[in-house]
């Protein structure tokens, strides 16, 4: 789906308040008073084409610090400066600046959200004891990465697993027995991405999974509808990307695939919303989650912030302000002097309430144990119709690079 560009006021607010540091990178002593402070790189896309989702992340990182600080910007006295920089979703450049960010003896890297730019600077993370805590890069690679590696947002298996749910809640507890899923997608690393994906989580206990897969340049997609309505499925996951977008849901619609088999696809931006036209009311959304749609009081806190700041939260502005969090029990816990070690330890195992609701950092690999929703649109908005356990979701536990 087409993101939407950053807006010129929001970009310059969210530069206004994260911004750069003159004093040096690491914990040092500021200038009032020879207080401590902490050090935060903050890498992720502000240009390139997941720029809105960077967007999102800065926003709701701006907020959260807010909130767990108190306004302060401090833990226990230490200020955490935050130095912010755009990788344009360019992985080398991540890179470049994770090993730039390591060399000045800075101790934390957040942010990114393209999972080719996360898996990169992982390694770096690991090689220079770096504390690195992921923002909406949702490759499952980064669970059990390593030690240093950590993830603010959710991960595609949990996608699919809330994919999973829908199938049992339609089986009366039988677990998608006999059901047959069909996996429509573009035929390039993305959409075989996402077939593999659904292969690995529904393909079990007695469902089938076929996949339908679109050339990229297609234009014409109802002989791809077509196949999918003949392949009689009980539920079709759709991963789609791109500007054929609308005229998918179009067709999908207009062949009578909607009507004929429940139709599941991930909740996008905001600005994805008129995307599916009138099929919206016929497609159940996988949720991460829906804006304006929890009333936990970190959500009513960012929804404040947000309204001052003439801000709309969005499908990554939990990711954002749970590394706001994951940073503040870092520093908290370890101190201004403690080592990264330190803040490896406070963060495994650690229990937060974020904007979605209970956050479990798992100490054996470091998966972020959330919360999913099943959501359908209301009009012109989605709302929340199920919110699954994040037991319900949880990955199978890796072993730790």
């Amino acid at each position: 789906m087409r993101r939407p560009a950053i807006t010129s006021l929001a970009a310059a607010a969210v530069a206004a308040a994260l911004a750069t540091s003159c004093s040096s990178p690491g914990t040092t002593a500021s200038g009032d008073g020879g207080a401590e402070e902490v050090e935060v790189a903050l890498i992720t896309s502000t240009s390139g084409p997941l720029a809105s989702y960077g967007e999102q992340y800065l926003q709701g990182f701006e907020a959260g610090l807010d909130h767990i600080t108190g306004g302060t910007g401090k833990i226990d006295g230490v200020e955490i400066k935050v130095s912010r920089y755009d990788d344009g979703g360019d992985p080398a450049k991540g890179v470049s600046l994770a090993k730039k960010s390591a060399g000045q003896g800075v101790r934390i890297i957040v942010g990114t959200a393209a999972s080719g730019v996360a898996t990169q600077i992982a390694p770096v993370a690991a090689q220079n004891k770096v504390l690195y805590i992921s923002g909406p890069a949702a490759t499952d690679a980064l669970t059990g990465a390593n030690k240093y590696t950590f993830r603010s947002g959710r991960q595609t298996f949990q996608d699919v697993a809330t994919a999973q749910q829908i199938l049992v809640k339609q089986d009366d507890g039988e677990g998608g027995k006999g059901k047959k899923v069909v996996v429509l997608a573009q035929d390039n690393a993305f959409g075989q991405a996402n077939v593999a994906a659904v292969k690995s989580v529904l393909g079990v206990g007695g469902t089938t999974v076929e996949s339908v897969l679109a050339p990229p340049s297609a234009t014409d997609l109802t002989p791809t509808a077509t196949k999918v309505r003949a392949a009689k499925p009980d539920m079709v996951f759709v991963a789609w990307a791109g500007d054929t977008a609308q005229s998918m849901w179009t067709t999908l619609d207009q062949q009578g695939v909607l009507d004929a088999a429940t139709v599941v696809t991930g909740l996008d931006s905001r600005a994805s919303y008129p995307v599916f036209g009138k099929a919206r009311d016929k497609v159940t959304l996988l949720a991460h989650y829906v804006p304006g749609a929890i009333d936990s009081p970190e959500a009513k806190a960012v929804e404040e912030y947000f309204g001052k700041k003439g801000w709309k939260t969005d499908l990554f502005t939990p990711d954002g302000f749970n590394a706001a969090q994951m940073v503040a029990q870092a520093v908290r816990e370890a101190g201004a002097d403690g080592d990264t070690d330190a803040m490896v330890e406070a963060l495994e195992g650690h229990t937060f309430a974020g904007v979605k609701g209970e956050n479990t950092v798992r100490a054996g690999d470091h998966a972020l144990l959330q919360p999913m929703f099943q959501a359908e649109f209301d009009g012109d908005a989605p709302k929340v119709v199920l919110t699954v356990d994040a037991r319900a979701v949880a990955p199978a536990e890796r072993k730790i690079g």
